[in-house]
């Protein structure tokens, strides 16, 4: 018999830097991937090798907090009324019947009914957000300025979300409110640095629910989004073969 994962990996660490990982997750409970489409059992969405990519700020003391669960079972960056984070764009929500490029998750007339949701919500999404609210609180009590880094990755060409592609670096601080400036400017520095990567500050993308909702500036807990697009560490990850005029590239 085939037990289920713990909910989430977490490793507590010693300096004011906490990373969430909410979309590396890739286990489906066997009931719930047969349910899903051919394409999507493949779970195509997940912020794939986060976790490699950031490996090194565990020897940094950050605390760390990384899915098991695939955003196809329940997005741990989605408010948990499944309101959308992005009125009148094309998104996808706290249990998506979408994926990214438009298809469907599930097999007709399998998608989840509003008290498999609220299930699910419960039983993965709630201990998620108790720890991450444990954590931030412990990290809080013993600095007096703490960093909570939301890390994604995302394929740089998506139509169903955004014309052209992508930037490299896609920071996101929910338009200069869930940090401070300084840090904020201290980020795109370094990116804009990054040659020959690209960057941009609250572009298609200004942060999740995890940004938006545990930010406080001003009580001293400052979080940011960094959405990587895949093509800068996945080859064949995908990206536009000709480059043209873009909005978002020349947005520096």
């Amino acid at each position: 018999m085939k037990t289920s994962p713990a909910p989430f990996i977490f490793h507590q660490g010693t300096a004011p830097l906490f990373i969430t990982m909410p979309h590396t997750g890739t286990w489906l409970p066997d009931e719930a991937k047969a349910r899903l489409t051919p394409e999507a059992q493949g779970v195509p969405d997940t912020d794939w090798h986060i976790e490699q990519l950031y490996a090194f700020a565990r020897a940094m003391g950050a605390s760390w907090l990384q899915a098991t669960c695939s955003r196809y079972l329940i997005d741990l960056n989605r408010p948990p009324d499944g309101a959308s984070l992005y009125p009148g764009q094309a998104t996808t929500g706290l249990c998506t019947d979408t994926r990214f490029d438009g298809g469907p998750v599930y097999q007709p007339g399998a998608a989840p009914s509003a008290r498999e949701i609220e299930q699910r919500r419960y039983q993965y999404w709630q201990p998620w957000h108790d720890q991450l609210a444990r954590e931030l609180q412990r990290l809080k009590a013993t600095f007096h300025r703490v960093v909570l880094w939301d890390a994604h990755s995302i394929r740089s060409v998506l139509p169903q979300f955004f014309d052209g592609e992508l930037p490299t670096f896609n920071i996101g601080t929910n338009n200069g409110n869930s940090c401070s400036p300084a840090l904020q400017q201290r980020v795109a520095t370094i990116a804009g640095a990054a040659t020959p990567y690209s960057m941009i500050e609250n572009g298609r993308y200004i942060g999740g629910y995890i940004t938006r909702h545990y930010a406080r500036p001003a009580e001293g807990i400052h979080a940011l989004q960094m959405e990587l697009t895949q093509c800068s560490y996945r080859p064949g990850a995908g990206r536009r073969k000709k480059p043209g005029n873009d909005s978002y590239l020349s947005r520096r």
